[in-house]
């Protein structure tokens, strides 16, 4: 086995355990550090695939904002034993039946991509994932859903401080 397949299995690994204990988490705060985990075994493995720009935004954006809001909303909502809900026995087997379902879905996927087998990813070497060929291409080919999504991302902040604004 080679370095990059034990780092991809490790990862792997990682990322599987780390999603399992958000799951299994009962404070809601550990749940938010495990989730941070699986970000960065997930970021690992953008760059086992030569895609560092996807790698530091997944950390920037994810790890690093998304989860911050996480934690201060968990914070805010002050959760105890006392403000959970109860579970019912509905919700339970629907969760089992949602769980079931998504399973049966990524066997069929994985049974039906037998045009993938034998072909790899480009791991060292190739500019797939490189931040120049980004830009090249997403100021190029894509530079009017560019600019529409910066112009609707303005007009989000715009009606965030709108609406948090006090009268």
């Amino acid at each position: 086995m080679s370095t990059s397949e034990i780092l991809f299995w490790f990862l792997s690994v990682l990322a599987l355990f780390s999603a399992i204990m958000v799951l299994v988490s009962k404070n809601p705060v550990h749940s938010v550090l495990w989730l941070i985990v699986v970000f960065f075994a997930i970021s690992g493995h953008y760059l086992l695939l030569n895609a560092q720009f996807l790698a530091i935004v997944n950390i920037i954006v994810y790890a690093g904002a998304i989860m911050v809001l996480f934690l201060f909303v968990i914070m805010l909502m002050n959760l105890n034993k006392g403000t959970e809900p109860q579970k019912n026995i509905w919700m339970i087997f629907s969760g089992v039946i949602s769980g079931g379902l998504l399973l049966w879905i990524f066997i069929s996927a994985s049974i039906s991509a037998g045009d993938i087998v034998g072909k790899n990813a480009l791991l060292k070497d190739g500019d797939i994932g490189l931040i120049q060929n980004l830009g090249k291409v997403l100021f190029s080919e894509y530079a009017l859903p560019f600019e529409i999504s910066s112009v609707l991302f303005l007009s989000a902040m715009v009606g965030a401080v709108v609406i948090g604004k006090k009268n």
